[in-house]
């Protein structure tokens, strides 16, 4: 199952003008559950002081920032907050720093950064990676980057599929994953939270994500649908009515999803601090 391929088509047709590109954005926060779940630990994290610094000012970097959605979402939050976003795919950093400029954003820098030989020593209070780490081998030298690049008191925040079927792996022969692009199906909630203190982290949380309401939210949001374009591009039609009959069901199952302890699930939110 190709995933990449129908968020460039999608990204193509919504990346006209800035307004439309807002509109995705908020589609995204809507229809991706792990949106969600980020959203509201960020939220959480803003809400808290940080040792020896000013409250409001604040060194966050988006590892791994793709279409620059929860980049957009940071900037928006706090004015005094400023953003180093960084992925490897060079037409997303121009593309992002194109339009993050068209939109005014003027508290965010995109930049081209392998995350396995990444260097920013004591820069950043909070390190937010979402949908990243499953696709990259080297995943310790990534961690210890991380630990390197918060400042003291700094937290990491790892949105990414567990072993529990994560990718729906679990649905298909021989563990093929429903998005083949990743390099590993899921971690176990208790090897990342290893892998992390091993890269020097003092504390750790993990808990699962995408349990049974999260299940449902995501075939209807994003797994049915995207089998259906893979299928026919004709069905990009057909999407606006899909959504107006599926969309209310989806919803109460993300809001459940957030608001309930999962004793598992295929996605998790782990958060570690130096």
């Amino acid at each position: 199952m190709q995933y990449d391929p129908i968020k460039r088509t999608l990204g193509k047709v919504f990346n006209t003008t800035p307004f439309l590109r807002v509109l995705f954005y908020k589609l995204l926060d809507l229809l991706l559950l792990r949106a969600w779940h980020v959203r509201r630990e960020i939220k959480r994290w803003a809400g808290r002081p940080l040792p020896g610094a000013a409250k409001d000012r604040r060194m966050i970097l988006d590892a791994g920032s793709g279409f620059g959605q929860y980049t957009y979402f940071l900037t928006g939050l706090n004015p005094l907050w400023f953003i180093d976003a960084v992925d490897v795919k060079e037409e997303q950093i121009a593309d992002c720093n194109a339009f993050f400029a068209k939109a005014g954003r003027k508290n965010v820098l995109f930049e081209i950064a392998d995350l396995t030989t990444f260097s920013r020593p004591d820069r950043f209070d909070l390190i937010l990676s979402v949908d990243v780490m499953e696709h990259i081998a080297d995943d310790d030298a990534v961690f210890r980057n991380f630990y390197d690049a918060l400042t003291q008191g700094g937290m990491l925040l790892v949105s990414t599929p567990s072993d529990q079927g994560g990718s729906d792996v679990h649905d298909h022969e021989e563990g093929e994953s429903f998005i083949d692009e990743h390099v590993r199906d899921g971690y176990n909630i208790t090897d990342i939270q290893e892998k992390l203190k091993r890269a020097g982290f003092s504390k750790t949380e993990a808990r699962f994500t995408y349990g049974t309401p999260g299940k449902i939210a995501w075939r209807l949001s994003m797994k049915y649908p995207i089998l259906m374009l893979n299928t026919t591009k004709l069905f990009f039609i057909l999407l606006p009515f899909y959504y107006l009959l599926t969309y209310p069901v989806a919803f109460l199952c993300n809001w459940l999803d957030t608001r309930m302890e999962h004793p598992t699930g295929t996605g998790l939110m782990v958060k570690a601090w130096k």
